[in-house]
């Protein structure tokens, strides 16, 4: 049976409150010069935050292993050893990308990644605000349509809507093109691909922790070697923790030790 999910608002967005909110940023480009006028006007604008700049994307590789969560990265394509178009390919859930290059030449692959934007250099200040305003209404309207919406209703094939809350989900596990959403009363086969519901999830309240899972950070009960155990209605579901997923797992959880 084939179920699709619909997400559901109020029909408009929350009013916007500039300079409410904050986004982290690094910067990824081997020219030292491009760096530093992209960190002056990322300084000079109070709703970004510069957490790092790298000159290559290998190192910025630890960004994403790190304390503070990145929404934005400012890019250069033309890169030694690793591009920036081969870092974006990488990524399995990227922040928003702003390109920045003096090249033109890679905009229309650069768009194949669903970019904000793409500078060209020598970057100018009108631009820059140009971009960054976008990304950060982008920004502002997602964290409003996830505090609006705590729950999906899922459509079966006789039009019956389904409400499932946020709260009622215990687990997302992969199977080939379509997933299955397990409630602790129910499971429910959705059409979907993992990265697309990863996107739809509130990912402060989900975490992937396996290629084949998704799991709801407030059910877990234990978490033991290489799995995190979830109480069900039955028993407990054992679910793995795959090797690179660990450690980001193991710094968004509330973690005390004696």
């Amino acid at each position: 049976m084939t179920i699709f999910v619909y997400y559901l608002t109020n029909g408009q967005f929350l009013s916007l409150k500039p300079r409410k909110a904050f986004m982290n940023c690094i910067i990824i480009d081997d020219d030292p010069m491009s760096r530093k006028v992209l960190e002056d006007l990322i300084n000079r604008t109070d709703f970004l935050t510069l957490t790092n700049s790298y000159s290559n994307a290998i190192e910025a590789m630890n960004a994403f292993q790190g304390e503070n969560e990145i929404n934005l990265i400012f890019l250069d394509v033309e890169m030694p050893e690793m591009s920036g178009l081969d870092f974006l390919k990488t990524l399995e859930n990227p922040p928003q990308i702003i390109i920045v290059s003096g090249e033109e030449k890679y905009a229309l692959e650069a768009f194949e990644y669903e970019v904000v934007d793409y500078l060209l250099k020598p970057v100018t200040i009108t631009r820059f605000y140009k971009s960054v305003n976008k990304a950060y209404k982008r920004y502002t309207e997602k964290n409003q349509i996830e505090e609006v919406n705590n729950e999906i209703f899922i459509k079966k094939k006789n039009a019956t809507l389904v409400r499932l809350s946020y709260d009622d989900i215990l687990w997302v596990e992969a199977l080939e093109n379509y997933v299955i959403v397990s409630s602790f009363d129910d499971k429910y086969t959705i059409h979907f691909t993992m990265k697309a519901i990863t996107q739809k999830l509130p990912q402060k309240r989900f975490k992937r922790v396996h290629r084949s899972y998704i799991v709801n950070i407030s059910k877990i009960s234990v978490i033991e070697d290489n799995s995190v155990v979830i109480k069900t209605k039955t028993g407990s579901k054992i679910i793995p923790i795959g090797k690179s997923y660990k450690e980001r797992l193991m710094e968004d959880l509330n973690l005390m030790s004696k």
